[in-house]
């Protein structure tokens, strides 16, 4: 994606005003202005005339180049381009800029500064020769954050610079680009289970229209058609062969649920628990949309993405990407909820089979997890990722051991709900747990304690 900042910066324009002018003189031209003025006085008071005439060139000089830097007319444009425009936390992003001197006249010596946060490095400075009229001038840095989030780049400022470094003036420019650092993800084993339809596609099944002769939507005919297909009534009607839709595919469904309470986990940075949570989270939607299936992120205030289409789930095959960019996005920049609890979640799980429910929870106390245990009778088959806040703190206090003795009933009474739940140690590898959890399931539904068995092609 390429993202521009054009832009012109003329000097002697109205908007900075000669005052400000003024205001850019360098250490050096102080100094002279202020040797200049302390040799005129002197040399008033001693009556030396060449003193003052001394004086009077080391006063004049600096304010004659800030006069000549005010009064030179030249235009530059400048463009910004990142590569890529997103990136995953850890990774590099490359920032191209591009200044353009479309006057008729070159260039002196210019300092090209680009803003940028703090978390995204030191800011960049380039110095460019002189540009000749129609020249063209391209530098580039590198940027790198390890927290996700979405970054301001710019505006871009130049420094001008008169030759005996007296006077420097900042021009900026007005727009600006936005880098967006998404959370790492991690390829996942791919799992197949029992009830999955073979041959058809992975997390896909077929959908019969065979409702009665209304429900049939024809279309137009393909070489290679049946002909026994061949629909007569809506034949005559367009003018043309039409054929019957008799099947369509059907994207089995998939729903991530982010648990965001603030209240579910302790600690900050790159490896607290909530980071690991929000990372498995992006790491579970980009496997399932590359495995086939509808998928939404669902988080505990309510919130569903993508939020288009068929109950909120992304759409076709050809809108997989752009999908899972807009979820990506969101968990870009996604924050700490104000803890009102899993209720509202569990009020979007409206349907009697939601087909496959991942969850990554936080710290679960007594009402949270009865409500998360009703949000597994509203899926096919459910998933939950279980974060206890006392071991990823290391709290080995009397108070932390309780804690670990309540998480471990809370996942119990998942289990007993039909979820498989797994709990995630501290810096623990999402393939391996995700791996975990598939035999945790395979060994359940061997046992016949895998709960609903309606979800079309399980988990993969």
């Amino acid at each position: 994606m390429t993202a521009g900042e054009p832009g012109a910066v003329q000097d002697g324009s109205s908007k900075g005003g000669l005052r400000a002018a003024l205001g850019g003189l360098t250490t050096r031209g102080r100094s002279f202005l202020a040797a200049g003025v302390a040799a005129a006085v002197c040399a008033y008071v001693l009556g030396q005339g060449d003193l003052l005439r001394v004086g009077l060139l080391l006063a004049v000089l600096p304010l004659v180049c800030v006069v000549v830097l005010y009064r030179t007319r030249y235009r530059v444009t400048g463009t910004r381009r990142l590569s890529p425009s997103q990136v995953p936390a850890g990774a590099e992003a490359r920032v191209h800029l591009r200044m353009d001197n479309v006057s008729r006249l070159p260039t002196g010596l210019l300092m090209l500064q680009d803003r940028v946060p703090y978390v995204l490095g030191p800011r960049p400075r380039f110095v460019l020769d002189r540009v000749e009229a129609g020249g063209r001038r391209e530098v580039s840095y590198r940027v790198r954050s390890d927290l996700r989030g979405r970054y301001p780049l710019g505006p871009l400022q130049l420094r001008l610079n008169d030759p005996f470094g007296m006077c420097e003036l900042t021009r900026s420019f007005s727009a600006y680009d936005t880098l967006v650092v998404v959370p790492r993800t991690v390829p996942l084993p791919p799992l197949r289970l029992a009830g999955e339809a073979s041959g058809y596609g992975d997390g896909r099944q077929r959908s019969l229209a065979l409702a009665g002769e209304d429900d049939i939507i024809p279309r137009g005919y393909r070489h290679g058609d049946d002909l026994r297909r061949v629909h007569w009534r809506s034949t005559a009607r367009y003018g043309e062969l039409m054929v019957r839709r008799e099947e369509q595919p059907q994207r089995a469904r998939c729903t991530v649920l982010l648990d965001t309470r603030q209240v579910a986990y302790a600690g900050a940075g790159p490896d607290s628990a909530f980071e690991w949570a929000v990372s498995g989270a992006a790491s579970a939607l980009v496997h399932m949309l590359e495995r086939g299936f509808a998928v939404r992120l669902l988080t505990d205030d309510g919130n569903a993405v993508p939020g288009e289409g068929s109950d909120g789930f992304a759409g076709s095959t050809q809108e997989s990407a752009d999908s899972a960019g807009l979820m990506l996005d969101t968990l870009a920049v996604v924050g700490h909820s104000d803890g009102g609890g899993l209720s509202r979640a569990h009020d979007v799980l409206r349907g009697s089979n939601e087909g496959l429910l991942i969850a990554f929870f936080g710290d679960l106390d007594e009402e949270q997890t009865s409500v998360a245990a009703r949000m597994r009778q509203r899926a096919g088959a459910g998933v939950a990722f279980v974060l206890d806040s006392a071991r990823w703190t290391g709290d080995s206090s009397p108070a932390g051991q309780a804690a670990a003795g309540r998480a471990e009933e809370r996942l119990r009474q998942l289990r007993e709900a039909g979820w498989t739940a797994v709990p995630v140690p501290p810096g623990a590898e999402l393939p391996a747990l995700w791996q975990l959890a598939g035999q945790l399931r395979a060994d359940a539904e061997s046992a016949g304690n895998g709960g609903p068995t309606g979800f079309p092609g399980g988990w993969s």
